[in-house]
């Protein structure tokens, strides 16, 4: 490795540099090389597997280096520019390019910071700041600093006026219906994936961007809730606290997804029946449905996110519920075959009755309850029935008999002996 390095004057750059700078653990290393060429690249061992421009991999660690380059804006949306990797692309040209000044830094073999654009104060002043007015020509840069925003909010970054406004020029123009469904995924899905999407989302709303990305989310804030059930009242606020109490619960980004998704319906609310949202869970359908097709979010998150959408107020309710429609629920979440996506149902259920404005430290009773009882029933199989002489039919509708009379004996011990509050309707 150290001969082929000797022969090359390339520079650590990006996230590496950036994550090092802030004690936190780098998880990729990428390079940049300058002065050289891809005949010389290949002639070393490197492996060409950049399309669009010269990128390789190295022979012996498999880490990514890219020929300094410069972009020139050539058509729309962020695979629209002219590349040039010359020989004569200095540091600085390359720097330049870059979406942020903190991404903006390289780093020496010897460990010296090269930061012609000043991503160290800024690292220090907690800032994500654009590095040139470039900034405005890639669309994607609007999603990658609002992901940055969610990642690094804990370490106390803001993102400076003069960025937020290029970002909602840039949502403004309409450029960012040029992104493929699967890049505004991948974006979406890496934020889900960190401790604070709830973040991503904001800044998405607070820049424009939303409505172009997620119509139907960005709807949400402004339409209204029942104060009783919603001290916060605003639909979008309440979607974001749902999220981050998902966050809290589960590390699944489907989990989160889906918290994100239960109330799309109440978009669609005529305003006569404000602040009640009759129908919501069955409105959210159609909306998850067509989301997930025009971004083509994995199958799993899906299923999930339509589970929870139609049936989160079931869940709400279950103390009302007779014992036949808790065990309908049951069958309609296909619990019995997907038991694990049964219990992020519950989660979900969980996420959306605390992530309401006093609510956050509530004891959710609906999900103890419901999921104690699948464990019950769950134990009834067919066996006994089928040693009895039953077939077919028989022995399922045995089993049904079976799991109602269980479950109404279950139902009536648990509220003997628990006290139940009240539950919550929206």
């Amino acid at each position: 490795m150290s001969n082929i390095n000797q022969q090359l004057n390339y520079f650590l750059v990006g996230g590496a540099v950036r994550d090092s700078l802030l004690n936190r653990t780098v998880v990729d290393k990428d390079y940049v090389v300058v002065g050289s060429s891809i005949a010389e690249m290949l002639s070393l061992g490197f492996l060409q597997v950049g399309k669009d421009f010269p990128v390789f991999l190295h022979p012996k660690t498999k880490q990514e280096y890219a020929l300094a380059r410069t972009e020139k804006k050539a058509g729309q949306g962020y695979t629209g520019f002219d590349c040039d990797a010359s020989a004569n692309v200095t540091l600085e040209e390359d720097l330049l390019r870059r979406d942020l000044t903190i991404n903006a830094m390289a780093m020496d073999d010897n460990g010296k910071i090269i930061d012609p654009y000043h991503g160290q104060i800024d690292l220090t002043n907690r800032v994500l700041r654009h590095v040139s007015a470039a900034f405005i020509e890639d669309p994607l840069r609007v999603l990658r600093v609002a992901r940055f925003a969610a990642r690094y909010h804990a370490y106390g970054f803001t993102i400076a006026l003069e960025t937020l406004a290029l970002m909602t020029e840039l949502s403004e123009s309409g450029e960012l219906l040029s992104l493929s469904g699967e890049r505004v995924w991948q974006e979406m899905h890496r934020s889900l994936a960190d401790d604070h999407p709830e973040v991503f989302f904001q800044v998405l709303y607070q820049c424009q961007a939303l409505q172009s990305l997620w119509p139907d989310l960005h709807n949400m804030w402004g339409i209204p809730n029942p104060k009783k059930w919603h001290p916060e009242i605003c639909s979008g606020v309440h979607t974001m606290m749902v999220l981050k109490q998902a966050v809290r619960l589960s590390k699944k980004t489907s989990v989160r997804f889906a918290s994100v998704c239960h109330d799309l319906g109440k978009s669609l609310t005529e305003e006569d029946n404000l602040p009640s949202h009759p129908g919501h869970e069955t409105a959210g359908l159609p909306l998850i449905e067509a989301f997930c097709t025009r971004l083509r979010v994995p199958s799993t998150h899906k299923s999930l996110a339509l589970k929870v959408c139609q049936f989160h107020l079931h869940a709400h309710k279950a103390f009302e519920l007779k014992a036949s429609s808790i065990l309908k629920l049951f069958d309609q979440l296909d619990a019995w075959r997907k038991p694990a996506e049964f219990e992020d149902f519950l989660l979900c259920c969980q996420a959306d009755f605390t992530g309401r404005l006093g609510f956050e430290n509530r004891h959710y009773q609906q999900k103890d309850f419901l999921f104690s009882a699948f464990m019950l029933l769950n134990k009834v199989t067919a066996r006994p029935f089928v040693e009895k002489g039953l077939k077919g039919l028989a022995i399922k509708e045995a089993i049904t008999q079976q799991r109602l009379a269980d479950l109404k004996q279950f139902k009536q011990n648990y509220l003997k002996q628990n006290t139940i509050a009240s539950n919550c309707r929206n």
